[in-house]
This record gives structure tokens, sequence and C-alpha cells, in this order.
């Protein structure tokens, strides 16, 4: 089987694997003890806590371990919430957010507040336009991924943020998508909070981060959490950060050479679907505003989840969007905020590279969905 849904999640790497382990094995005391054992857990989970800090470019006060992306966005938009720069209770995000988002959002709106969703434009940027028109006095919180999950488009974070702090308004952007893949430096001093995961870098699943600016005084969602500052409670998964903490290291050395990598994968596959070109809706933005190793499509008169299953017959592993969506009866978030009728959206299918994909790798997938297209 060949695998191409790395948006969805990574491998462990062998050596981050290792780590796990020797932590696991030799770095067991709880982090809150006041023991020696106890000490030598704190001073490694600090070592860590700055580490990723200085990776993203954020202080790392304000940096509190989750146990994944969703419970990072979740704990971050309740932060910012409750500690907001104006009154008011008005709250806009983009339509193709994560799930864990619209699921907070839910919640919020239950609470009391307003919710304005905003669509992209064409090329999968959010629609600028009608994000500013969103804004009105109550607006308090504008919630915005780095990269989009479904079709890797990036979108443009410091302006929103600019606009956003023009207006005493907090940014929430979840970088599940772009860490270790851009550069997230550049947003990190523009944002409020930020969430990133450890399982789409090659590290292990069950574990993340959240940053709140730490000017923010937040209240805890929480009530009587101990860890983290009491951002959440639950002893933490010391081995799972210091993991991570090495993957992330890992996927920064090699950025250049994955993006150069990817960047020629997904030339080649393009062109490996050409035979069918009439047939194909690629949903991507320019070169500048686009992560070059996840590719969303569809494929006239072709659904979907039929064309996955027949990839995965054939020995590939592709996704019709967001795993933390599949089962659901509904489409991936993108086809909605991309404006696509209902056929269009139940065409929509997603190959995503790794830096284990090799270019035989996607010049086969390309000519078996050509295959698989011509025969249906």
């Amino acid at each position: 089987m060949i695998y191409c849904d790395f948006a969805a999640t990574t491998p462990l790497d062998p050596e981050v694997a290792q780590v796990y382990t020797k932590v696991a094995t030799e770095y067991y005391g709880n982090s809150s003890s006041l023991h020696d054992i106890g000490g030598l857990s704190h001073s490694l989970l600090e070592n860590c806590r700055e580490e990723l800090a200085h990776l993203i470019g954020i202080d790392k006060n304000g940096l509190f371990f989750t146990s994944g992306g969703s419970e990072a966005n979740f704990l971050a938009i309740e932060a910012l919430v409750s500690s907001p720069k104006k009154e008011g209770k008005h709250i806009i995000a983009g339509i193709a957010e994560h799930s864990s988002v619209h699921g907070t959002l839910n919640r919020l709106k239950k609470a009391g507040y307003e919710i304005t969703l905003v669509p992209f434009n064409s090329v999968g940027l959010i629609d600028q336009e009608q994000l500013l028109q969103a804004i009105n006095s109550d607006t308090i919180l504008i919630i915005l991924q780095h990269v989009n999950s479904e079709i890797g488009t990036i979108q443009p974070i410091e302006e929103i943020a600019k606009v956003g702090n023009a207006n005493n308004i907090h940014l929430h952007c979840d970088i599940v998508q772009s860490f270790g893949k851009i550069a997230v430096k550049p947003i990190a001093p523009f944002v409020s909070s930020l969430s990133f995961s450890g399982h789409k870098i090659y590290g292990p699943k069950g574990i993340g981060g959240a940053y709140v600016d730490p000017k923010i005084k937040w209240e805890p969602f929480f009530p009587g959490a101990s860890h983290e500052k009491g951002f959440r409670p639950g002893t933490l998964n010391i081995p799972a950060i210091a993991a991570m903490s090495v993957a992330a290291q890992k996927i920064h050395a090699r950025l250049s050479e994955d993006t150069i990598h990817f960047q020629l994968l997904r030339r080649n596959f393009i062109e490996a679907l050409c035979p069918i070109k009439d047939k194909i809706k690629l949903y991507q933005a320019d070169e500048e505003s686009q992560l070059p190793s996840i590719i969303g499509l569809g494929i006239s008169g072709i659904q979907g989840q039929w064309l996955m299953l027949e990839c995965n017959r054939l020995g590939f592993a592709i996704s019709t969007g967001s795993a933390c969506q599949i089962g659901m009866q509904h489409p991936a978030k993108v086809t909605q905020a991309l404006g696509l009728n209902t056929e269009e959206a139940k065409e929509f299918i997603r190959v995503s590279f790794g830096q284990s994909t090799s270019l035989e790798d996607v010049v086969r997938l390309g000519e078996t969905i050509v295959t698989i297209v011509k025969t249906f």
C-alpha cells in the first residue's frame, strides 16, 4: 500500500520512537512532584517547552501542552473568550475551520455568542472583503487556520491579524498543518493564540500544544486544574512531549529540502493527470499561497468516496477530506467554503505527500487515477 494521506497523520519517526521509549522508562516521574525523580521530568519538560517555543517564535510562558490539536483549539478559544480586549459576544471564523473549532463555536453559540462564518474565494483563500464587512463593535475574536487541511492554501494571517489588532479583536490561529511545513515565526507575533499537534510532524499521537499570549489574563475552563498553570487538568505526558520536540527539531532542519521535494511531487502528479485534465478541477492558490504537499481536487462525474475506495483496492491510500469528519453524512467543510454545489462536493478528494513519498509513487498514483476514470 502506497500512503498518500499524510495530511491526516504521519508515521512515527523511528528515532522519535526511541526518544519516547527512553523518556518513558528513565524519566517516569510526575513533573509536578517535588522529589528528585519528579525534578528530572520537570527539567526535561521545561527544556522541551523552551525548544518548541523557539521553533514557533513564541514566549515559552504562554505555551501549554495538550492531548493534541483539537483540545488545543478548544482551550485556546475558550481562554480568549474569557478575556476579550473589549465588551462583545461576536465571533468570526472561516467556514473551512477544523471540526474541533466548529464544535467549540457550537458550544459558544448556545452560550449566547453570535457566530459569523466566512467563505473562501475562488482560489481557496479567505474572502477578506466579507471578513472585513462582518466585523462590528461587538466582534471580540477571529479564528482562522494558517493552512487549510484539505486543499493546502496558506491564509494571509498577518494581514487579518493587523485588522484584528486595529479593532481590539483577538486572533486564534490553528497551525496544525503549517507547523514544520512552512515558517510560522513570521505570524507568531501577531496572534493571540496558536494550536499545533505532534502526529502531523512524524511525532506521536495524543500530544500537541496551545499558545496563549502571556499578556492575556485568561480564566481556566476547568476549575481547580493544577497542571500547566491551570490551563488543563491531567498529569503531563512527558515521553510524548519529548518525542514531539525531537520530531519538531528534525522536520524544521529539513524544511527547505522537503519544500523542494513536495513541489517536484506536486508538478509530476498533476502532469500525470493530463490525459483527463478536462475532467479535473484543482482547488489551489498561486505557489506563494499554496502548501505543495496537499492537493485537493474533484473529477467530474465521479464521487470522491468511490474513487478513494478504488484507489485503496489498487494499493493507494488517499482521502475525501479531513479524517476528523470521516463517517459523517456531510461533505468536507472546504467544499462549503468554496461554494461548491452538492455534486461537486461529493466529487472532492485529497492527496497529500510526506517525506517518504517518491516521484515514482505520485506518477503511479496519477496513472492509476487516469485508468480508473477512463474505465469508469
